[in-house]
């Protein structure tokens, strides 16, 4: 299936006029940005205490006016375009978007430099103006300016054209211009996000493959809820997701490329119970599979479809995770009388517990940045998300609820989506299950709207 929302766009030019140091607030910490090139192009697109960790960012306070037409004039594309840019900036917590009835006149020429005396009085940090405009062709022209307006400098510019259903990705684009440019960090908003919806009383729910925008646009379901569907995971590097299809009891494996709607049956594996992961690579895919009672971990070379057992022992162990380089993996097991975190290399050898809190850990998935793991955390019968550091020092619950579960990463691995699920009433009724985000710091947590019940999210990487 190819996505219409993205065809025509054009390659999307980003220049940074000056090199710029700024103190930025990326998720909660005070860091310094370090010095920006002057021009770059992205393409087209254990205590008895369990606390939850509750951050506070100030957010930044930017101004973005309605993008204006080739006469200085407000358009109606102009105004979508500020809207789904100012949305996905609110909806990471770290810009605070000021209300336009504060606003001065904005400029009526975008290539002029602004009139900071008009914007520090409101308290405007960031001050982003634009052109949106349709031309004779009905192409989509987009321009646009960042200003640091406390420094009076040009942070960033850049300009495309796009077709209609690109519109929503080029503002995507632009949200992530200026994500970076503040905070140092790369953007997640140019992303989709699979998972299986949910539909149906709780003894017979229906499932089906969907997926959709990170901000829960453009959403489209890929299968028809005929046969059940479990635990889609995206390739790190293409647009490509793994998932579970159990049709006559028996799980089997499949690819499907989301661009060309081509799907591939990789095989039938009896005693899966989750799909299997990429590597970061995207050559292999590594699983769990239950053999005699037995649980271990094995991998897949996609190229040879030859699989190679990891882990041999008489416990439980699943749930893998590459890390970014494809060296190590992290895994839950009960080998310890408990189910915890280890960390082996990825030929299995060298295996080691990471995790030394009270309780049963399960799901976890290593960081895109490297630099932490993810997890599901089960403790007197509450369930948590949490993160810990790879040697297992630094854990910190973020989210929890009746049953919480299944964090998945953005790109830029400073965000996370999992699934919260309500208890089923005593009729059978409920159990509803919805999307949620937050970032690491544990702060700004929300829940993303989709048509029916969501579980099982799985973060795409950028799209290209």
């Amino acid at each position: 299936m190819k996505n219409e929302d993205i065809k025509g766009l054009e390659m999307f030019l980003v220049s940074c006029v000056k090199p710029v140091s700024m103190f930025a607030r990326t998720l909660g910490m005070l860091m310094a940005v370090l010095a920006l090139s002057i021009s770059s192009v992205f393409a087209q697109a254990d205590t008895e205490v369990i606390t939850i960790t509750e951050g506070n960012v100030e957010p930044t306070p930017i101004a973005i006016t309605d993008f204006i037409g080739p006469n200085g004039e407000a358009t109606d594309i102009g105004r979508e375009i500020a809207s789904i840019i100012s949305n996905d900036l609110e909806g990471s917590g770290l810009f605070r978007p000021l209300s336009q009835a504060a606003f001065f006149d904005p400029p009526s020429d975008v290539t002029e430099r602004p009139d900071f005396a008009d914007w520090r009085p409101i308290g405007a940090s960031a001050l982003l103006i634009g052109r949106a405009f349709y031309n004779e062709a009905n192409i989509i022209e987009v321009e646009f300016y960042l200003w640091d307006v406390l420094r009076s400098e040009l942070i960033a510019a850049g300009s495309g054209s796009v077709s209609e259903k690109g519109k929503r990705r080029i503002s995507h684009q632009i949200a992530d211009v200026v994500y970076k440019k503040w905070t140092g960090d790369d953007g997640y908003f140019d992303t989709r996000i699979v998972y299986v919806a949910e539909s149906g009383p709780a003894a017979k729910r229906i499932k089906r493959l969907a997926i959709m925008d990170q901000d829960g646009h453009n959403h489209i379901f890929l299968t028809d809820g005929s046969s059940l569907v479990l635990t889609p995971r995206f390739s790190q590097t293409v647009q490509e997701i793994a998932y579970l299809n159990y049709f006559n009891d028996e799980p089997n494996v499949y690819l499907l490329d989301i661009q060309s709607a081509n799907s591939e049956l990789l095989g039938s594996f009896p005693g899966m119970s989750f799909a299997p992961r990429f590597s970061y690579s995207g050559k292999t895919l590594i699983m769990s599979l239950a053999r005699s009672g037995v649980t271990n971990i094995f991998a897949m070379d996609l190229s040879t479809r030859q699989i190679t057992q990891l882990t041999n022992t008489p416990f439980i162990d699943t749930s893998p995770s590459y890390s970014p380089n494809d060296g190590q993996i992290v895994f839950n097991s009960d080998r310890s009388g408990s189910q915890q975190l280890y960390i082996m290399n990825s030929d299995g050898s060298d295996v080691r517990r990471i995790s030394r809190g009270k309780g049963r850990y399960a799901t976890p998935v290593w960081s895109p940045r490297g630099d932490i793991i993810a997890f599901t955390k089960i403790y007197r019968g509450q369930f948590y998300i949490g993160i810990m550091n790879v040697d297992g020092t630094g854990e910190r619950l973020l989210a929890k609820g009746f049953l919480v579960e299944a964090p998945t990463w953005a790109p830029n691995g400073r965000v996370l989506m999992y699934f919260k699920q309500n208890p089923t009433n005593s009729d059978g009724s409920g159990g509803e299950s919805y999307l949620y985000r937050i970032d690491i710091t544990g702060f700004n947590e929300r829940r993303i709207i989709t048509p029916e019940g969501a579980s099982d999210p799985a973060w795409s990487p950028f799209l290209p």
